[in-house]
Parts: structure tokens; sequence; C-alpha cells
């Protein structure tokens, strides 16, 4: 079929060509530094330990280990090039536009509205922030095995027709087929647990199983499907059971700020919402903020909305069965993400409509290609209206993608587009802040943390981010009463603890700053920061011996963080107190930290030098210290160089140098400002 190959091609080209500007966007804040950015074991690329992990974790309040594999592959490839984990977002998403021509051609025999629903599909603006968002790889890729799920039960069931001429070996081959790529697909994201739903419909129209020799449907068929699906069920209620444990902790959110009524009002807003943004694509967010309260009028008017497109659908079952098979679609795949049970903090997101949406385009394309062949003024007897039309369609919602794609060139465009097409968006407001806070720009950070706080003053990261940079501003005290607010809001998460422990540090209260370090290294076991700030305030009390433990605990979590191999080196070389020190391990831990930093960071050379002096080698350390001062003298450090040609005096009369860490503040001072 060369129709079909060159519809292929144009549906790749046109998808790779439209969606080419994001190989110039960088990583956002959001999400990206749980599954990307800031992940130690993703970024280990794909070894025993990342796959094992990719299994077992429920990082993120997800278990979906192919995606993790996935993004695991990719710096493996590509380290943490921004433009090229975006491109395999990016071709995964023509992947996909390619199998949903091809399983539509399949299912209907109809190219041209096959090609417009594909065309649809993979050029609505509504699909950039599955494509654009390096996180959003478990979209690409679930709707990747998706479509593959539903290409292999198609063939089946049609082969199934063939029955005797056709081998049961090659029947199952399919069937199997179907439920590895829907057992990867929910691997990938388990919003595809509506598939069984899906087979389904499909069975219904346009695969017909249902149908009796007389092509009216029949009840008495519905049973052996029904058993038919019961392994893909099986995998379904798998997949529930495994994410609301992965859930249940911080991403699903309690009744009681959000009872039922209004989930079940916001659930019938987004269902309207969508079809709107679908027809009228205007004023996407990565973030629409959940609201306490919808308007009777609004929940009433989306309702009404949505009985009346549910009768339309069902009245018309018998001469319009596509209409019905694309509302059940629709309605059934958005039921995980709807808000009945709410994940997150948004209302809705553009994300979830990435699979729902294919319903509403097959069944708009088969109707208008059914409408003007039915209509000989308006197409019928010539086409140029209607390829005008839908040429005209495609464009447009062409052009408006590339318009979207231009708000996720970086976080600071994304969230500053955020805030401005929608209200109170706290989420918005304080992932803008960060974005500025990063750039430098602190007073405007600060205006909108403020903002943040005031839109939603339950949200425990704006009291802890305005914290944050309240205390850089040495504003202590308006920063300590944000810290313990953020913990009134949130006691178990790790991040305040850790932030007002340092805080209560700088201002001396070291008893009060040990028992919130460990409440953090309690609350984020993997996470090595608690240990080593930990550490280094038990250094500061003069506890030599804790400290180090302290220290090793943060080593063993995050061997091959230079923070962590500088500071234990140096206390183990130079420390006051004998029975802490231990020159051999000394030096291998400077000596790791020399190779971490390619051999040109003054504190680490000096580092080395100190560890040299203990072990007697210093000839090493005079070299060594030598290089220090050369790279410190470059970078115009005074200070360094004053205490570094100190301690050469000391190397060329053979003695080793030691320091007392008690009341010290020294490089070694921590500063845990995470947001």
């Amino acid at each position: 079929m060369p129709r079909a190959r060159f519809v292929c091609l144009a549906l790749a080209l046109v998808t790779l060509v439209l969606y080419l500007p994001v190989r110039r966007h960088g990583f956002v804040l959001y999400d990206d530094p749980d599954y990307i950015t800031e992940n130690r074991v993703v970024q280990s690329g794909l070894n025993a330990a990342s796959v094992k992990w990719a299994f077992t974790t429920w990082h993120a309040s997800n278990w979906h280990p192919v995606t993790w594999l996935s993004h695991e592959l990719d710096c493996e490839l590509f380290g943490l090039d921004a433009a090229a984990h975006h491109l395999i977002n990016v071709l995964l998403h023509s992947a996909n536009a390619v199998l949903l021509f091809a399983l539509l051609l399949r299912l209907t025999a109809t190219m041209w509205p096959s090609a417009f629903a594909a065309g649809l599909f993979a050029w609505h603006p509504l699909r950039v922030e599955s494509v654009a968002w390096a996180s959003e790889r478990k979209d690409v890729l679930s709707g990747f095995f998706f479509l593959l799920a539903l290409s292999a039960y198609v063939r089946y069931a049609q082969q199934k027709k063939l029955q005797p001429a056709v081998g049961a070996t090659s029947l199952s081959s399919f069937y199997l087929l179907a439920l590895l790529c829907f057992a990867l697909g929910l691997m990938s994201k388990p919003m595809l647990v509506t598939l069984p739903f899906v087979l389904l419909l499909l069975d219904y129209w346009p695969l017909r199983r249902l149908a009796s020799k007389d092509q009216k449907s029949d009840l008495k068929n519905l049973g052996p499907l029904l058993k038919e699906k019961l392994p893909f069920l099986a995998l379904s209620a798998a997949s529930c059971v495994i994410t609301i444990l992965a859930q249940r902790g911080e991403a699903i959110v309690s009744l009681e700020p959000y009872p039922f009524s209004t989930r079940l009002g916001n659930a019938l807003v987004a269902y309207a919402s969508y079809l709107a943004k679908t027809i009228w694509p205007t004023n996407l967010s990565v973030v629409y903020p959940l609201p306490h309260s919808l308007p009777t009028a609004t929940v009433a008017a989306a309702a009404a909305l949505l009985i009346g497109l549910s009768c339309l659908a069902w009245r018309t079952r018998h001469t319009r069965p596509h209409l019905l098979v694309g509302w059940l679609w629709y309605v059934g795949m958005l039921v995980p993400v709807i808000g009945l049970v709410q994940v997150g903090g948004q209302a809705m997101a553009d994300r979830y409509t990435y699979l729902p949406l294919i319903g509403p385009c097959l069944a708009f394309a088969i109707e208008a290609s059914s409408y003007l062949s039915s209509h000989p003024r308006m197409g019928g007897r010539d086409p140029t209206l209607g390829v005008a039309a839908a040429g005209l369609a495609l464009a447009g919602c062409c052009v408006a993608t590339e318009f979207q794609l231009t708000y996720w060139l970086d976080s600071r465009t994304l969230f500053a587009h955020a805030v401005e097409v929608t209200e109170d968006n706290a989420i918005a407001l304080l992932n803008l802040g960060v974005a500025l806070e990063q750039q430098g720009r602190r007073e405007e950070a600060l205006s909108r943390y403020r903002d943040a706080v005031r839109a939603d003053p339950t949200l425990a990261q704006a009291h802890n981010n305005l914290a944050n940079l309240l205390n850089t501003l040495n504003q202590t005290d308006q920063a300590l009463a944000e810290y313990r607010e953020a913990l009134r809001l949130k006691p178990n998460a790790p991040l305040p603890h850790l932030n007002l422990a340092t805080l209560l540090l700088k201002k001396g209260n070291y008893q009060e700053a040990a028992a919130q370090f460990a409440q953090a290294a309690r609350l984020a076991p993997n996470d090595p920061r608690p240990h080593l700030l930990w550490g280094k305030a038990l250094l500061r009390e003069g506890r030599s011996a804790p400290a180090v433990a302290q220290l090793r605990q943060a080593l063993e979590l995050a061997p091959d963080d230079l923070q962590i191999l500088t500071c234990l080196a140096r206390v183990l070389a130079a420390d006051q107190d004998p029975a802490v020190r231990d020159d051999t391990k000394a030096v291998a831990l400077a000596e790791r930290a020399k190779e971490l930093s390619g051999g040109n960071q003054p504190f680490v050379l000096d580092t080395l030098a100190m560890a040299y002096a203990r072990a007697s080698r210093f000839e090493e350390a005079r070299r060594t210290l030598q290089k220090a001062l050369e790279t410190a003298a470059a970078a115009g450090d005074q200070d360094a160089l004053a205490q570094m040609h100190q301690r050469l005096l000391l190397y060329q009369a053979g003695v080793p140098y030691e320091e007392r860490f008690a009341n010290s503040f020294s490089p070694l001072d921590p500063r845990a400002e995470g947001h």
C-alpha cells in the first residue's frame, strides 16, 4: 500500500520537525530532579544495581521500572545532555503517531480518516507537555506499548475469525504479545489499567465481535469476550494494588482538605475542560491548581454537557457506533487520573489526555468523513473542501504546538506562563521563585515565594523555600519561623528538618540542630546530606569520633560525593585526636576526591597534601600543596593562600598539620538549602 507508507512517512517526518525545537530546551525544575538531574541511581546508567533499583523502588511515589530503565539508558548513552533526553521523547511520539495510523487503518479500513485522526493526535498542542517534558517519558513510552498491545490484540481478534484456517500457535502468539506489551506498558505508567476496557470497546466496534449473524449486538457473545480479558484484568488489578501502595504516603491526598463532593465536581469540570481545550487549546499550563470549591453553576454546566454527550452517543449507537466507542474511550481512560482519588495538587493535567483523546479524535474523523461523503456539496463528489478543512485544522494544531513549545524552553519561562494563565497557582509561583533564585534574582524570587504562601498557606514547601531565601538574606528570625511553620504543616518532610538544623547551627544551637539532623536522617534514610551535615555539627562541638561515624554513613550512601570524600579525608588526616586519625584511609579518600575533581581544586589538593603529610610522605605533600597554591592564586583566594603557606612551612619541616574543628567556620561549613 504505497499511500499508507507515504502517510506513515509524512506523520513521522512532520512530527519530528514539529518537535525539533526541544533540542534547545533544558531540564526543568518540576519532576526532572527526581527523575534525572538529581537522581544518582539514574545518572549511574544501566548496571546491575540500577536495574535492581528500578524494579524495587517506589521513588517519586510510583512503580514504573521500564520508565526508570529508559532514563538509565539515556544517561548511559548521553549523560545529562538535555537535548538527547528530549529527542528520545520525540522519537517515541513519532513512532506512536505511525503506530496509531496503522492501528486505525487496520481497524476501519479508511485511509484518510485514520491519517487525520493520527495527525490530530500527534500534532495537537495538548501533546506538548507529554513530549517536551523529559520526566514525562512515561507518557510516550506507555503510549508506545499501549498501541503495540492494541495492534497485537486486533491481529489476534481478526485472525480468530479465520480460526479453521489459522494455527492455534499463531493465534496465541498475538494474544501473548498483547499481554506482554500491556505488562510493559503498565510498568511504564500504571494509567494503562483501563486497557481491558478499551479492548471491549474495540470488540463492540469496529471489530463487531459482539454481533450475531444479523450484525446486531448479542449479549450472549459478551461472556466469552470477558473471559478472554481475564489475564488483562488480572494485570490491571495487580498494577492498581502496587500503585496504591506506592502512592499511599506522599502522593494520595486525604479527604480532609478535599472532600469527595469537591473531587466529584472537579472531575466533571475536568472532563468538560479537556474537551474545551481540545477544540480551542488556549491557556495551557504545566500546573492547574486544584480549587477548594467550584461554583455550582460551573459544575452543573459541566454535568449537563457530559450527560448530553453521553445520551447522544447512546442514542446513535446503532447508526454511529464510533461515537459511543470514542466517547467511552475518552471517559473510561481518564477515570484513573480524573481526581476521584486525588493524587498531587493539580486539578487536571494536559499530559493525562495523551491516550484518552485518541477516542474522540477517531470518532470525529469517522463522523466528518461520513458527513462529507453523504453531502455532495461538502465533498462527496469533490473532496477538495474536506481535504482543505482537514489540512487547515492540522495546520492550526501545528502552529499552536510550535507556539506552546516556546514556553518549555526553561523553568522560568514555563512557570511564568503558568502564573500568567492561571489564578492563585501556588505550585507555579513556588517553582518560578526557585527558577528566579537560581538566576540570582533574589528579590523577585522572594516576592514569588510570598505570593505562593498567600495563594496556598498550607503549602509546606513554599514556607521552606521562603525560609531558605530569608536565611540567605540574613533575616534569620523570620527564616526560623517559616521553617517551623513548614514542619507544622508537614512534620514528616525531611528537607525542612535539614534546613532548620543548618539554621540552628548557624545560631549556635548545636543540641537542637543535632536533633533535627537525626530526624532528617530517619525520614530520608537514603539521603547522605543529614549524615554529612550532622557530622559537621558534631565536629563543631569537638566530638570527632561520632562525627566520623556520621561522615562514614554519608560516604556509604554517596561513595563518589566530592564534598563527603574531602571532608572525611580532612578529618582523618588532620584531627587533633590520634584515635580518630587514619592516614591510610585519608590518603585513599583524598586521592579519589582529586580524581573526581580533575586535580584542579585547591581545597581538594590541600586536603590531599594533609593526608600525605600525616602518612609521612612529605615530598608528595609539598608538591601537592604547591599545586594547590598555584590554583588558589589563579582563583585569587587570598585567605586560602595565607593558610596554605603556613602548612607548607610545616611540611618542609617534616611536621604534619593538625586542625581543631570545634567552633571552626572553615570551608567545611554546610549549606543545605534545598528546594
